[in-house]
């Protein structure tokens, strides 16, 4: 199973990004799908997560900027990114779960600067 992040790259403070995650590989619908990010000198934390019936979850940071959402199928997740922070920069990476198991992928730098 693989999980191919795009999307990240280099932003001005205010500006957008739209990341996207496709797991291949897997014969089965993931339970849960979401994005995690890890900033340099800090911990890993979620960023946003999409169950499989629909359900979403952000981390507190992030509410009402950005947004989770399905794909062309079932095991591809988007993440919409806009009114971008400084603090947003980070790795960005994909995760994707299924009853059993837990697949990473192998994060897209997200850069906000100016």
């Amino acid at each position: 199973v693989q999980l191919q992040a795009s999307g990240g790259g280099l932003v001005q403070p205010g500006g957008s990004l739209r990341l996207s995650c496709a797991a291949s590989g897997i014969v089965v619908n993931m339970k849960v799908m979401g994005w995690y990010r890890q900033a340099p000198g800090k911990q890993r934390e979620m960023v946003a997560l999409m169950t499989v019936d629909g359900s979403t979850y952000y981390g507190d940071s992030v509410k009402d900027r950005f947004t989770i959402s399905k794909g062309v199928d079932q095991n591809t997740v988007l993440l919409q990114m806009n009114s971008l922070k400084p603090d947003d920069t980070g790795v960005y990476y994909c995760n994707g779960v299924t009853e059993s198991l837990s697949y990473w992928g192998q994060g897209t730098q997200v850069t906000v600067s100016s």
